[in-house]
């Protein structure tokens, strides 16, 4: 089941948001791969992972992140997939027209275990966006009770994102 973006929206203004830190090696970590055109979806996003103990590291709020995207941006990039522990790739309409989008996927794909990779499929008021690679990727859904789930492909059930092991 697609996240609602609207339930997206309201989790962002459920608590304040602070700067992506720098990984302290206590957390498990998550790179965000998303439009910049739906910031308000991804500090959702945040919010909702950080009340599961995940810390989604989000480029725009990198302080040492180049302001305009070059060369440096790209390997910037590359060493957050690789070091985080999770890749996820928020489906929107946006994020499936962008052009660092899917270049970001691919890199994951190629670089990080099937298994840590994830679509986190969106749905707003006309369609849901993501299915697409849903037969591919893992997926973050949404529990009956407001839990987020890390669920295979082709499956209906998952575990709660919360008490998956990484060791």
């Amino acid at each position: 089941m697609a996240l609602a973006q609207s339930a997206l929206q309201r989790a962002s203004q459920r608590q304040p948001l602070r700067k992506s830190q720098p990984y302290s090696g206590r957390q498990r970590t998550a790179f965000l791969c998303h439009s910049h055109k739906d910031s308000v979806l991804a500090e959702g996003l945040q919010v909702w992972l950080a009340e599961q103990g995940v810390e989604l590291y989000i480029d725009w709020k990198d302080a040492t992140m180049p302001e305009n995207p070059n060369r440096e941006t790209a390997e910037r990039i590359q060493l957050r997939i690789k070091t985080c522990d999770w890749f996820l790739f928020l489906a929107t309409g946006n994020s499936m027209s962008s052009r660092w989008c899917p270049w970001e996927l691919g890199y994951a794909d190629g670089t990080k275990q099937l298994d840590r990779i994830a679509i986190v499929p969106t749905s707003d008021a006309v369609s849901a966006h993501g299915n697409e690679y849903l037969h591919l990727y893992r997926r973050v859904d949404l529990s009956a009770a407001g839990e987020l789930l890390w669920v295979p492909p082709n499956s209906n059930q998952g575990q709660y994102v919360r008490s998956i092991p990484f060791l």
